[in-house]
């Protein structure tokens, strides 16, 4: 069944013991008793639950509060219940033709199939499939707690290749308990398959605070979901309603659907019809697939409630064969930063499902993507080591990936806004593609966005290209900024000089854009350049006239860049100079051309990695007042206070913290008295 949600708690394999010691508190007598009452008491309770098979165990704290919010929040939309249900039943069909591979016996229950049965007169609905099924211990803990999931049960069971081939093939998810949202209570039967009838099992819940489990005898294997409506949900009591349901939201999965058709006339006998045509949607030509459909099957495929952004269908023919399906989420996901979270296609070969996450066919800048692909091409039995190996898997996921970078190419082009709504949510995991991705770095550098010194806004929807055309005819490099945070890099005193000669500078403040501009050296030609590292060389954009007046201007101040030099030693700073790229600022700090830069430092130390002092070079301003003032200032002391605060200002306006935040306060305040004194 499904698995929407890995974060689950993990106290679920607890819950019997949990349960248990519940069961045996509710019977403890008074405190009064002996200890060894007590035991018998606790004897006496565990020897009739045993007997009678029949548990009543109680949901986490944290379970209830999500049941709770899902039934009452989550889902706007009250018939998802049978999309999530059939979706469910679906998935155990899937599993266990999988597990038949190697052990047909398994496949006792016949043709794999999906029904549904309405009680009206019990306002009941029956959803019942011949899949995997659970065990007693497997209902208890998948169905126990919430988003808990069987796989990892599941994988223990098979040992070398076999777990190899076993990706995540799901189990009952957190949709199972959107069934709460229509109905009052929920009986769930079930039977493992190639486990004996009387080892069936029934759970049953009212959604609230607990549960209960007992054993049954059930003929057939697999599960059958009962739900006992709401009053007030009566209405899906209904098979016409059922059926259109099942049209809008389940038409395409692979298994029959069948329910019993509705007689004509009073006294026909009832015959079953297959309401969906069973046909998955993906083999379909695009032109016979309504948008409807593409968005529903989405939900279906990746557990989102809301439509994707956009979607790319394809069929491919010739030296491969294969059909894929990719979707853009509108939304991230909780765990899009969770690098080793569980991600990628739903694999399927010659119609056989496979493996539910894929992650061979994307490289991981694109774990956003949601989709299927279907191949002709690939063995049956397919490893994790045949997947990485086999040449058909580089070529189809060099395919893959440029379809899914031509996707986006179209949306930038054709729809900026909605562009940048996915910028919004997958710019960052974007970028790494930069670094992952040689062979299209171009095509992923033309879909960044930036924000710009000219733009004005901290909205990121600068592309490079639109950067390049509006280039000066004499500008040769495109030039950026790094900060921690869009203010301090739109305000750095390293962009005055730009502001000037009216030049753009793009802004770079996401945590990774030193590590990702590290590897996008250029583009389209143009050399990128950090205008706060090394020394500034504004080449064409220069004439020889400022050239000499910037070198007549550093006369007379290699006196005061000793004094400073000594001052703040050489563990310090690696050099202080003068500069020419400061208007209005009396002093900047550089990066030195070779040397690490801060947002890489800063990733490195956090990695635990042990790094040499990082070394800056101290750059003034020659013609601001406090420079001149301090290159004639003959007091030792004052000018060493006045060094010093230009010194902090400088680590101020980049962003760096103080490491003696109390001495510049003190300094300060010392020349604001004898200001005002």
């Amino acid at each position: 069944m499904t698995e929407a949600n890995k974060k689950g708690s993990t106290a679920a394999a607890k819950a019997g013991k949990a349960a248990g010691a519940s069961k045996a508190k509710a019977d403890k007598p008074k405190a009064a008793k002996s200890e060894k009452a007590k035991s018998d008491t606790a004897k006496t309770a565990k020897a009739k639950a045993s007997a009678n098979g029949k548990e009543r165990m109680i949901f986490q704290s944290e379970a209830k509060q999500l049941l709770h919010l899902m039934i009452h929040s989550l889902y706007s939309n009250k018939e998802i219940f049978l999309r999530e249900l059939i979706s469910n039943a679906n998935d155990a069909l899937d599993k266990l033709r999988f597990k038949a591979i190697e052990n047909p016996k398994l496949a006792e229950g016949g043709e794999p199939q999906i029904r549904i049965d309405v009680d009206a007169k019990a306002s009941a609905i029956t959803v019942t499939d011949n899949g995997i099924g659970m065990s007693r211990e497997e209902a208890i803990a998948n169905l126990g707690t919430i988003a808990k999931s069987g796989t990892a049960q599941f994988l223990e069971s098979l040992t070398g290749d076999q777990q190899k081939d076993a990706q995540l093939i799901g189990q009952f998810g957190v949709g199972f308990y959107s069934s709460f949202i229509v109905a009052d209570k929920v009986v769930v039967e079930t039977r493992a398959a190639g486990a004996a009838p009387k080892k069936g099992v029934r759970w049953t819940s009212s959604g609230e605070a607990d549960f209960e489990v007992e054993t049954i005898e059930k003929p057939n294997p697999g599960t059958s979901v009962t739900l006992h409506l709401k009053p007030s949900e009566a209405e899906f009591a209904d098979g016409w309603r059922l059926r259109s349901i099942i049209k809008k939201y389940a038409d395409h999965v692979s298994a029959q659907v069948v329910m019993q058709k509705e007689p004509a006339e009073e006294g026909q006998a009832p015959e079953d019809e297959v309401v969906n045509t069973a046909r998955a949607l993906w083999t379909r030509p695009r032109n016979e697939v309504t948008e409807e459909e593409y968005k529903e099957f989405y939900k279906l495929v990746s557990h989102d409630f809301q439509d994707p952004l956009d979607w790319s269908h394809n069929k491919v023919e010739g030296k491969l064969e294969y059909t894929s399906l990719l979707y853009l989420p509108a939304k991230a996901p909780f765990d899009l930063w969770h690098r080793e979270a569980p991600r990628g296609l739903k694999l399927y070969v010659q119609r056989v499902f496979i493996m539910d996450e894929a992650e061979q066919f994307l490289p991981l800048y694109l774990r956003f993507v949601r989709g299927v692909i279907d191949s002709n091409d690939l063995p049956l039995n397919v490893s994790r080591e045949l997947l990485q190996s086999n040449p058909a898997i580089d070529s189809m996921r060099s395919a893959l990936t440029k379809r899914v970078l031509d996707l986006l190419e179209k949306m930038a082009k054709k729809d900026a806004e909605q562009y940048q709504s996915f910028w919004k949510e997958f710019g960052l995991a974007l970028k790494e593609g930069v670094a992952e991705d040689l062979a299209n770095k171009d095509k992923v550098a033309g879909l960044l966005r930036f924000a710009t010194s000219t733009s004005g806004s901290e909205t990121q929807d600068q592309s490079l290209q639109a950067y390049v055309e509006r280039m000066k005819p004499e500008q040769e490099k495109i030039y950026y900024v790094i900060a921690d945070n869009y203010h301090t890099a739109a305000h750095s005193p390293h962009l005055e000089v730009f502001a000037k000669k009216d030049i753009e500078v793009l802004l770079l403040y996401d945590r990774t854009d030193e590590w990702m501009v590290s590897y996008l050296q250029a583009f389209d030609g143009k050399q990128l350049e950090d205008v706060a590292r090394g020394t500034l060389d504004l080449g064409a954009l220069e004439d020889e006239t400022t050239k000499q007046q910037r070198q007549e201007a550093e006369k007379g101040y290699e006196k005061l860049l000793t004094r400073i030099q000594a001052l703040l030693g050489e563990e310090e700073v690696e050099e202080v100079r003068i500069t020419h790229r400061l208007t209005d600022s009396p002093a900047c700090l550089v990066v030195g051309e070779a040397d690490v830069g801060m947002q890489i430092r800063r990733m490195l130390e956090a990695a635990g990695q042990d790094l040499p002092p990082g070394k800056r070079i101290f750059e003034l301003n020659p013609e601001h007042p406090l420079v001149t003032r301090l290159n004639a200032e003959p007091d030792e002391d004052r000018f060493n206070d006045l060094a010093l605060i230009l010194y902090d200002q400088a680590k101020l306006a980049e962003g760096t913290q103080l490491t003696e935040p109390a001495s510049y306060i003190a300094r300060l305040n010392k020349l604001l008295l004898e200001l005002i004194g």
